[in-house]
């Protein structure tokens, strides 16, 4: 009797089983006409609403601004995963041994000036840099390299001159101020850096024997594409906001007082978030800004935005983004102020 009763509800147990799997395989949910329906209404009326609230014209612009950003910064990005997925799968380790120099120290202005190969914006550098110390570069040399490739090369000096004609000591400064914040804030990483401050992205970095590079180019690609992406369009609607939210008028306060334009016009381009290739012509049409303000705006802004800075937490850790975009903020001005004030 015992062994027939363990029969029958183990005969049971087989048959709930059976039922649930096939209710899972092919039977519909209990309350599948209102999901139907909420399925079909909802989306719409929710489509409704925001196309009404979305016909303000605050509304229009931040939609404008958010999305010029994002489709400016996009092209680069693409080019950056790119190039960091070709590095990840196809450039061996000891090519970068044989570039940089042993020493760390020298490492440093190395990269920095090796900046000048990549013709990309600030939201190229991010995912080629993590590459870089994936692949054993030392972060010092990588972050100088991050620091310096949106800001020394040859589109972003052309960009500089055709938006300051005649004005070649504009072009110079801002090449000098660019290079000398990124050597410099490389050898601060190097004194002060701590390696629980970095949290760069797990991924798979360099070729595994037996694997396809051009899959493992692929994968690299794809993540991060798809890791930087989002950062990318969170640091957009952060400057959109601001774009929206700050009256015109506040901009004539600053431009009497040359300390404090130059300040302002650091935090601007920290807030608005223009990429490198453009932010010369916005910084030429603040006409009412002394050269040096201009100047600080362009130093500054392809070091630390608030895309890159969101760019950065993604990769690298909120750690690291926070102290060093603040140090970096720090350098940019004291170095712009410096060069500026000597060429300009």
């Amino acid at each position: 009797m015992r062994v027939t009763g363990e029969l029958v509800h183990a005969e049971r147990e087989g048959l709930d089983a059976a039922r649930a799997e096939g209710e899972g395989a092919g039977a519909l949910p209990r309350h599948w006409p209102l999901l139907l329906v909420g399925a079909a209404v909802v989306p719409g009326t929710l489509l409704f609403l925001v196309g009404r609230w979305g016909d303000a014209p605050a509304v229009e612009a931040w939609r404008t601004v958010c999305l010029a950003v994002t489709v400016q910064a996009l092209p680069f990005l693409l080019l950056g995963t790119a190039l960091s997925g070709a590095i990840n799968a196809f450039v061996p380790e000891r090519v970068f041994r044989r570039m940089l120099p042993r020493r760390p120290l020298l490492a440093v202005p190395v990269a920095g000036v090796a900046g000048v190969v990549l013709p990309g914006c600030e939201c190229a550098s991010v995912p080629v840099a993590n590459s870089l110390i994936g692949r054993g570069v030392t972060p010092a040399a990588a972050f100088a390299f991050l620091l310096s490739a949106p800001a020394i090369n040859p589109v972003v000096l052309t960009a500089t001159a055709i938006a300051f004609p005649g004005n070649p000591a504009m072009v110079l400064a801002r090449l000098l101020a660019s290079l000398a914040t990124a050597v410099a804030m490389g050898w601060l990483w190097l004194r002060f850096g701590r390696s629980e401050w970095l949290r760069p992205a797990v991924r798979h970095t360099g070729h595994q024997d037996g694997h396809s590079r051009w899959d493992e180019f692929r994968a690299g690609f794809q993540h991060d594409f798809l890791h930087a992406g989002g950062f990318l369009v969170l640091g957009a609607m952060a400057a959109a906001t601001f774009n929206v939210g700050v009256p015109r008028s506040v901009l004539a306060t600053f431009t009497g007082t040359p300390w404090l334009a130059v300040l302002f016009l650091a935090a601007l381009a920290v807030l608005l978030a223009v990429c490198s290739e453009a932010d010369a012509f916005l910084a030429a049409s603040l006409t009412g800004f002394p050269p040096v303000a201009r100047l600080a705006f362009m130093v500054v802004g392809p070091m630390v935005d608030l895309k890159l800075i969101a760019l950065q937490a993604g990769t690298f850790g909120r750690a690291f983004a926070v102290r060093f975009s603040a140090a970096t903020l720090v350098v940019a001005v004291a170095c712009s102020a410096l060069i500026g004030g000597a060429l300009l």
